[in-house]
C-alpha cells in the first residue's frame, strides 16, 4: 500500500510538470484535461468536441494495446515494443485505446500532430505504470493523416516504442515504424532503390574501364 501511494506521488508530480509544459506550449490550455489514478495518467481526452469537418462520430473504434519487452523479442535490435505499432481509423471516429503495460517500467501511448485547438500541444496521452491498464478516448481529424504513435519515456521510442495512427486511407507511412517501415529516414535526393542504384553504377563504370583497357590494347 506504501508503495502505491509513492508510485501515485511520483506520477501526479511528473504529469502535473508535464501539463505545465504542455498548457505552455498551447498557449491558454483552456481544454488540457488530465485524469491521474493509482494506475496511470490520461492527458487531453476528448469524447464529445468534434474536430472541424466533422458533422457527426462516424464510428465508435476501440483497441486493446500490450507494451513491454515481450513484443521485441522477434524483432532484433530494440528492445520495447507493442502488440500492435500501425492503429487504423476512420475519419472523426471516437477511438477508445485501452492500453496494459506489461513490464514493470512505466511505458506511454502518445499520438503526437492532433488540431491543438482541442488537444493542447496537438497531443494526446496515455501513461500505465508497470503492471497497470489505462484506458483514454480521443476524438480523430476528418482529413486522411498519418500520425506518430510513440512512449516519451526516456530512450524508449528509440528501443522500439513508435508506432503510426492511420486515420481514413492515410498521408504516407512515417519512418523508423517498427516492423513496418525503416529504422531511418531517407532523405528526398536519396533513390529508393539504393542498392540496385549502386549496382548499376559499378556495372556501368566497370563497363567503362573494360572499353578503355580494349582501346589502349
Amino acid at each position: 500500500m506504501r508503495n502505491r501511494v509513492l508510485l501515485l506521488l511520483v506520477v501526479t508530480g511528473v504529469s502535473n510538470l508535464a501539463r505545465a509544459q504542455h498548457e505552455g506550449h498551447a498557449g491558454h490550455g483552456e481544454h488540457s484535461g488530465m485524469s491521474v489514478t493509482r494506475s496511470g495518467v490520461v492527458m487531453n481526452e476528448n469524447r464529445d468536441r468534434l474536430p472541424n469537418g466533422c458533422d457527426a462520430i462516424s464510428r465508435e473504434q476501440h483497441f486493446e494495446i500490450h507494451a513491454g519487452r515481450t513484443y521485441a523479442n522477434d524483432r532484433p535490435g530494440i528492445i520495447y515494443g507493442m502488440s500492435q505499432h500501425e492503429v487504423k481509423v476512420e475519419p472523426c471516429a471516437r477511438v477508445t485505446i485501452d492500453f496494459v503495460n506489461e513490464d514493470e517500467t512505466r511505458h506511454q501511448w502518445m499520438v503526437h500532430g492532433l488540431p491543438k485547438y482541442l488537444y493542447p500541444a496537438g497531443m494526446f496521452h496515455i501513461e500505465a505504470m508497470g503492471g497497470e491498464r489505462q484506458s483514454g478516448t480521443f476524438i480523430v481529424p476528418a482529413e486522411d493523416r498519418n500520425y506518430l504513435i510513440h512512449c516519451d519515456m526516456a530512450q524508449h521510442m528509440e528501443k522500439g516504442m513508435r508506432g503510426q495512427l492511420v486515420v481514413g486511407k492515410g498521408g504516407g507511412d512515417l519512418w523508423a515504424v517498427t516492423g513496418i517501415t525503416d529504422a531511418f529516414r531517407r532523405s528526398s535526393y536519396l533513390p529508393q532503390k539504393v542498392a540496385m542504384t549502386f549496382l548499376l553504377v559499378a556495372a556501368l563504370a566497370f563497363s567503362i574501364t573494360i572499353v578503355c583497357r580494349k582501346r589502349r590494347a
